[in-house]
């Protein structure tokens, strides 16, 4: 099989590079450009992350502030060191030049809203250090919006409908997984370009409260955005295997997904399905929906073109 194209909307990696003091070269975690050397064409979307007790830093007062800057750091000094491999992109222009020469492209996001103290002024900082999307909530609520852990009834705030404003003019994505549903509709309706889902799946599949409705799967298609299927064993459910997987890719394609079906592994950041254990494993996932009779089109769709069209 030729090499295949990778572009991965969520892993946790530079959290963990920052945490256990490794490198992106070469590690013991999911992602390193060491297994990802073989992929035809690599992009990522690397979050910045942090909750209490992961980074050091305490909860509150300017500790996740602090949290933030020293995990950018750890972001771009990654990125300086392995400058002969991978490159940092905020456009899908940007990313084909890197791969014109050679180079994986890496996205710079951020999980979590509070990370930039829930201010839409620090939006203007994060566009200029190259930040292309942002997680309105991870599992807590916020100043923003309440998540899908923690006053689910809670949509945007006044202070979360500028931000989301703010994010669109910025030309900065809007990640709503971990999101409140009542928040995800609220972004639905503000929504003036695409907004993405970058690490959820299918709520019809796998009943988790991290999971899409029909209902929201179809308000992403209809905005013409993105949703990253997501590895971690607890949102895949069924048999935890590749088969349950392509059941999450089945229901979004019977409602009109396949534009809009991407990767969005979690890598980094959960305990993935067997059969997928690191990022080198994703050719037998291909290889797998190929033999199920998937048109290689419609592969190629999810594996890197869907979530190249939302960075253009």
């Amino acid at each position: 099989m030729e090499p295949i194209s990778v572009f991965d909307a969520h892993c946790d990696t530079i959290s963990r590079c920052w945490r256990e003091y490794e490198g992106l070269d070469r590690n013991t975690g999911m992602i390193s450009l060491e297994k990802t050397a073989d992929f035809g064409r690599y992009c990522q979307f690397f979050a910045l992350w942090t909750s209490d007790g992961y980074t050091g830093y305490p909860k509150g007062g300017d500790g996740v502030e602090r949290a933030y800057h020293a995990l950018l750091r750890c972001f771009k000094d990654q990125i300086a060191r392995n400058q002969d491999k991978i490159v940092q992109c905020r456009t899908a222009a940007e990313a084909e030049r890197a791969h014109s020469q050679g180079k994986a492209a890496a996205f710079l996001t951020v999980e979590g809203g509070e990370l930039l103290g829930c201010d839409p002024a620090r939006l203007d900082g994060a566009a200029a250090e190259g930040v292309a999307a942002v997680n309105l909530t991870w599992n807590h609520a916020n100043a923003l919006c309440g998540s899908n852990c923690e006053e689910q009834p809670r949509g945007l705030s006044p202070v979360g409908r500028e931000f989301v404003r703010k994010m669109e003019d910025l030309h900065i994505l809007v990640d709503v997984s971990h999101l409140s549903e009542a928040g995800f509709w609220d972004v639905a309706e503000l929504a003036r370009r695409p907004f993405i889902a970058s690490h959820s799946n299918a709520k019809s599949v796998w009943d988790h409260t991290r999971n899409l409705t029909d209902e929201q799967i179809n308000a992403i298609i209809k905005n013409q955005g993105v949703i990253g299927l997501n590895f971690y064993e607890g949102f895949v459910g069924g048999g935890r295997d590749l088969d349950a997987v392509r059941a999450h890719l089945d229901h979004i394609l019977e409602l009109g997904g396949g534009q809009n079906a991407a990767l969005g592994g979690d890598w980094d950041g959960c305990d993935t399905i067997p059969d997928l254990p690191a990022i080198d494993s994703l050719p037998r996932f291909y290889e797998h929906l190929l033999r199920h009779g998937y048109r290689e089109t419609v592969v190629q769709d999810l594996f890197y073109n869907n979530l190249m069209r939302v960075v253009r």
